[in-house]
Parts: C-alpha cells; structure tokens; sequence
C-alpha cells in the first residue's frame, strides 16, 4: 500500500486550462455537501481513495513511478475538491487487498466492484462503468463458450479477491477455482502459464492485451460475467454514502466519466446506465 497526497489548494491553483486536460469539468447538480456529509466522508480532515492499480481499465500506473492516471483518480480528485478537502491516494496492488484494508480503517472511499461479499460492509453507489469478464485459454482448447468452462477437471485461475474470483466461487459448481497468491490480474495469467492450467479469468482489456503478445493463447469473444464497478463507503456513513449515490449520478450524466475514459484510453469500457 503506497498514500499519494493530493493538496485540493494546489488543484484549485492549476490554470483553468491545464486542469481541464486533466480532469472533465461539468456543471454541478449536486447540492452543496454540508459539513456533516463532509465529516462524514473525511473523519481525520482527508478523503483518503483507495485505488486499485490491478484494474488497468480504470487506473495506469506511470512508467517513471508517478501519481497514477486513471477515472477514478479524476473522480476522487472531483469528490475531494467538492467536499473541499485534501485527497490522499492510497494506493494497492488489487481489489483484494482493498477489501482487507477496509478493517484497518485505511481508506474512506474505494472504487470497487459490486460483490455480495463486499456489499455487506461497503455501501455502494450504482455501477459507474460496466466492464467485462473474459476467459484466456490456449489456443487448441476445445473450450469455446464461457458454458463450456464449467466441467470436472478444468481448472481456472483468478486473481485471489478479485471480482470475477468473488463471482466465479460463487457460480461455477463442477470446475476448480485456483487463486493466485496475489489478486491482480497478471498474476492469474502467470499461473494460468506456469501450471498450464486449461483457463485463466480475468478483466477482458489486460487479457486480450498479453493474448495478442502470445500467439499460443486466445480469449473467448463471449463474455463470462459483467463486471459492475462503482463507489463505496464504509458501512455507517449514511452521509456520505447518500451524498456518493448522487455523485455517480450527476458524473455518468454529465459526461465527466465517458470524459475520463477517453482521455485515458479505454475505449472498450462502458458508461453504466442511470440508475434506476
């Protein structure tokens, strides 16, 4: 876990242009945060995000080891400077440990998927972006549709505590579900590789990614799982998750997530719908 602190002083200081190639900007919906919806959000006087940079569709990690890109970064960044609060960046590895986090009290708001699991101690907006799980297999499988995964003596790898590991443990009945030690998503492609394991899951953008790098594999066009990626609280901020619930409403609307996506390279990702 790394923290990257954002000053909201310093965003606000950033001429209106620069700002603007760095972060959509849309008229506002939301009604102004009172002080106990900001309290709400930020009990020590910082909006700490956690951000998952194991989900390449929503965070990049920077080369030379800078702040991180990404839609989530510029919605945390949005929040913080609505709540008019600093913003600290702490940074995982993946969603798993994101979820471990949540006991020690490291983070206020997180950018998850919407799991049963999870929902029992996250209160969740609705699904900002919607994006897909995929299966790789090698490319003589006989394995052809995600219908055909699901059979004694397939044996699947996912990222330990990621979404699809959530989803598949709950839904596959005769396959064997094997976690990697850690929960990004290179991780199940390496012991997919190293086991010569008949199927590795995984976010389809990084799969479909390493797949055209190896042409001994391939990746499945049918989807197996829609991946729902929203905001979240701790459970017991009414507040603030009310307050959130909004947020990714007016954000979806606005434009400012489609914004977000294009200016980080995600095409393939899409916009959820309002919510209902």
């Amino acid at each position: 876990m790394r923290i990257v602190p954002i000053a909201v002083a310093a965003m606000l200081a950033i001429p209106t242009t620069a700002w603007a190639q760095n972060t959509p900007q849309r008229g506002s919906t939301v009604s102004q945060p009172s002080p106990d919806i900001v309290k709400s959000f930020a009990p020590t006087g910082r909006l700490r995000a956690a951000i998952n940079q194991g989900n390449s569709v929503l965070v990049q990690k920077q080369a030379d080891g800078s702040e991180p890109k990404g839609v989530t970064i510029m919605l945390a960044k949005e929040l913080g400077k609505r709540l008019g609060v600093p913003v600290d960046l702490v940074l995982f590895n993946a969603a798993g440990e994101v979820f471990a986090a949540l006991k020690e009290g490291k983070w206020d708001i997180a950018f998850l998927a919407v799991e049963p699991v999870r929902a029992a101690e996250i209160d969740f907006t609705a699904p900002y972006v919607i994006i897909e799980g995929a299966y790789m297999v090698p490319k003589d499988s006989a394995l052809k549709t995600p219908a055909d995964v699901d059979r004694k003596g397939i044996r699947i790898a996912v990222g330990k505590g990621s979404a699809y590991d959530l989803y598949l443990t709950r839904t596959i009945k005769n396959a064997e579900v094997v976690r990697a030690s850690t929960g990004g998503g290179q991780a199940s492609i390496d012991l997919f590789l190293k086991e010569k394991f008949e199927v590795a899951a995984g976010v389809r953008q990084p799969i479909a990614e390493y797949a055209k790098t190896n042409p001994n594999v391939r990746v499945m066009e049918q989807r197996f799982m829609a991946i729902e990626q929203a905001m979240g609280t701790p459970k017991g901020r009414d507040a603030a998750a009310t307050y959130l619930k909004g947020f990714v409403e007016e954000m979806k609307k606005s434009g400012f997530v489609a914004d977000g996506l294009k200016q980080t390279n995600q095409p393939d990702a899409q916009v959820a719908p309002a919510a209902n």
